[in-house]
């Protein structure tokens, strides 16, 4: 009966019961692949219609890839660019790298909690009891994610097709499904190096911090590679640097997908043989609760929130901290190719600022995004303690719902407030040692003006858990993704203001190239506070929920 209810079908209804991990598999990844396909065909319709729109003759055209063909400030951040005279260019340049992340975010996302995450809540002891192994069993499950890929893939490419043959496109239908491939391919690397940390780590925690270790790295070979250092050869050491190097629709390179082919098919390999080696709901790595203990975080529930959130705060803390130093680095070179572009230079004067200031201002909008992935994460961790179990362990002890979650946002809010102060100390650091002349105030001021939105999505996701816990982590993501697609679209598009002002990131002051607006960035946090107080209410008067 447990078996039955574990499938969510009676066993009479299913065919193959052999391959039931992988069908149950499939059909949650590919739920979540047509919707992220739809934000993906979405996002590249937009910019190609967009670019067609905005730039109507050559000269027009010519003038804007001669002001960004040649910034090494914005390679660095998104990627190089290629025919920008043309709109397949300029879509492959605005789209590629952004779809790249996000993607892949959504793939160690998606990996983690299908693999781990089925495993910590105990569904997968059901499963093993039927007519499968451990390895027949990981190996249906990556088969399943492989589906979710495909879904995302199919959804993207139709959009791509359908748009790229509009006459003010163009893209032809080989060209745009090789482009769908190239936007998909980080998605479909970074579920399989999901899917391998998920036999390495003893949590889906754990192993999200270390599929999230891998994409800051390679997302910083990428960036060192593109920021005209000479060190072009790192694209080749990076995953996101071989999307790059497929180049579609402007010169395509198809041998560039043999690395990316080869990665996923090694990783799904010592997936399968790494689940067949350990123990179920064991890990590669030895789980810390079986070393020597250390019970000096355990006497309360704030304590106990840093011991269990501790490592994965301290690989964004890293992470956040490297970035910034990147961002630093290139800093002086950014600024000075916005300062050779005459009107680049026009637009950035009417803020104040032009050169390494002007570069980061518009640099520490991805520090924006980063810190409100760190909220959402809180949000999603605090989502999986209830979901798990775990939770109601906790609270039949002489602990209160209310002190417990308010704990947890506490810390919370220190890590982003210290997220904030390490953003700007590294930038600082980072852009000191090439003599850019920035100073450390006005950079610390950058970094602390990437807060408020942070918190303010902090204090929204907790609504949603205390309102409808089981949608809070699409929610809270969904806010993220969404503040920053229109964020990125607004000054392209030309967006209605309303739109504009439903992105939190569009709230937030340009800094250090202008002044923090730290009025607007009180009301963001005003904004959380409120949420948050009426979605801890929410959650002390509602029954815990599981998955």
């Amino acid at each position: 009966m447990q078996a039955e209810l574990a499938v969510g079908r009676p066993a009479s209804e299913g065919r193959w019961p052999a391959t039931v991990v992988a069908r149950q598999t499939a059909h949650k990844a590919v739920r979540s692949g047509v919707l992220w396909g739809y934000v993906f065909g979405a996002y590249l319709a937009t910019q190609a219609l967009a670019y067609a729109s905005s730039y109507k003759t050559v000269s027009q055209r010519a003038g804007m890839a001669k002001e960004f063909g040649t910034n090494a400030g914005i390679s660095a951040l998104v990627g190089p660019a290629h025919e920008l005279q043309t709109v397949a260019g300029f879509t492959v340049w605005k789209c590629l790298a952004v779809l790249a992340v996000v993607g892949a975010v959504w793939g160690l996302l998606t990996g983690t909690r299908l693999l781990r995450g089925e495993e910590d809540a105990g569904r997968w002891e059901l499963l093993l009891a039927g007519q499968t192994t451990r390895r027949a069993a990981a190996a249906q499950a990556l088969a399943g994610l492989g589906c979710g890929v495909a879904a995302l893939w199919v959804v993207t490419a139709v959009i791509t097709v359908v748009v790229g043959r509009s006459s003010k496109v163009d893209f032809s239908v080989s060209g745009a499904l090789f482009l769908a491939v190239a936007v998909v391919a980080a998605a479909a690397m970074f579920l399989a190096v999901g899917a391998l940390t998920s036999q390495l780590a003893a949590t889906r925690r754990q192993a999200s911090a270390y599929a999230g270790a891998a994409l800051g790295v390679s997302y910083a070979l990428r960036m060192v590679a593109d920021s005209g250092t000479g060190l072009d050869w790192l694209r080749w050491v990076s995953p996101l640097g071989w999307i790059e190097q497929l180049q579609p629709l402007t010169a395509p390179r198809p041998f560039a997908l043999l690395p990316i082919a080869g990665l996923i098919g090694v990783l799904s390999l010592f997936t399968i043989r790494l689940a067949g080696e350990r123990d179920l709901g064991g890990s590669t790595f030895p789980d810390r609760s079986g070393s020597v203990p250390h019970t000096r975080l355990c006497s309360g529930p704030a304590r106990l929130n840093i011991r269990l959130m501790r490592s994965t705060l301290v690989g964004w803390g890293v992470g956040i901290a490297a970035y910034g130093l990147i961002l630093g680095l290139v800093a002086r070179s950014g600024g000075s190719a916005l300062s050779s572009s005459a009107s680049m230079t026009r637009a950035l004067s009417r803020l104040g600022a032009i050169g390494a200031y002007a570069y980061l201002g518009v640099a520490f909008l991805m520090m924006a995004v980063i810190l409100a992935l760190v909220a959402a994460g809180q949000i999603s961790a605090a989502r999986s303690e209830e979901a798990g179990g775990r939770l109601d362990h906790f609270l039949v002890r002489p602990v209160s719902r209310s002190s417990w979650l308010a704990g947890r946002l506490l810390i919370a809010t220190i890590v982003l407030v210290v997220g904030g102060l390490l953003a700007g100390v590294f930038t600082w650091l980072g852009a000191a040692s090439q003599h850019t002349g920035v100073s450390f105030a006005s950079v610390l001021d950058a970094g602390l003006n990437v807060v408020p939105p942070a918190v303010c999505i902090l204090g929204i996701g907790t609504f949603v858990l205390g309102v409808w816990p089981r949608a809070s982590t699409v929610a809270t993501y969904c806010v993220v993704v969404w503040s920053f697609l229109v964020e990125l679209m607004g000054g392209v598009v030309g967006l209605n203001h309303w739109v504009l002002d439903a992105s939190l990131f569009h709230q937030m002051a340009a800094a250090p190239a202008v002044s923090p607006d730290w009025t607007t960035g009180g009301v963001l946090v005003a904004i959380g506070a409120v949420a948050a107080v009426l979605g801890g209410t929410a959650f002390a008067h509602r029954d815990l929920k599981g998955e």
